[in-house]
């Protein structure tokens, strides 16, 4: 049978888990966050001395000298962390974009205002111009006042 190519098709069930990438981007951020802090060095040193302290001294090893175990535990620690933080930090430049366009559409809405303020400004400067202003009132009558006195100006 063909595809009709005017109807859309038929849903089929998924075979692989969904899940939300916003929520999954939420939670990589907030472990890159935490993956940056001094409070995980720390406490990744803890365990790291602890482990080697128990695989060096305890009685039972479960994990002896060359400590392999607490090497692919690293590794694998590492290999999970690089992608969530590489995740985190593209979630941050998108951010950054949307955030540096809506600065340069405000940037241009300004900048069109001020030109507009600039050019209102320029008019009624231009407009003063051509009207009498009161300094000018007031020493045309000051010299009128001379005059009908007799006072020399």
């Amino acid at each position: 049978m063909t595809e009709r190519l005017d109807q859309p098709r038929e849903l089929t069930p998924r075979l692989r888990p969904y899940y939300d990438p916003e929520a999954f981007g939420r939670l990589s951020e907030r472990i890159a966050r935490f993956l940056g802090t001094a409070r995980f060095i720390v406490y990744m040193t803890v365990v790291v001395g602890m482990w080697l302290l128990w695989n060096t001294f305890a009685p039972y090893k479960f994990d002896p000298y060359p400590f392999i175990f607490l090497t692919l535990m690293l590794s694998l620690q590492a290999s999970y962390a690089a992608p969530l933080i590489l995740l985190a930090q593209n979630r941050q430049a998108d951010r950054d974009r949307v955030q540096y366009e809506q600065d340069r559409m405000t940037a241009e809405r300004n900048q069109a205002e001020i030109e507009y303020l600039t050019r209102e400004i320029a008019s009624l400067r231009l407009a003063l111009g051509e009207v009498a202003t009161r300094d000018y009132i007031r020493s045309e009558l000051q010299r009128l006042h001379d005059d009908l006195t007799g006072r020399p100006v």
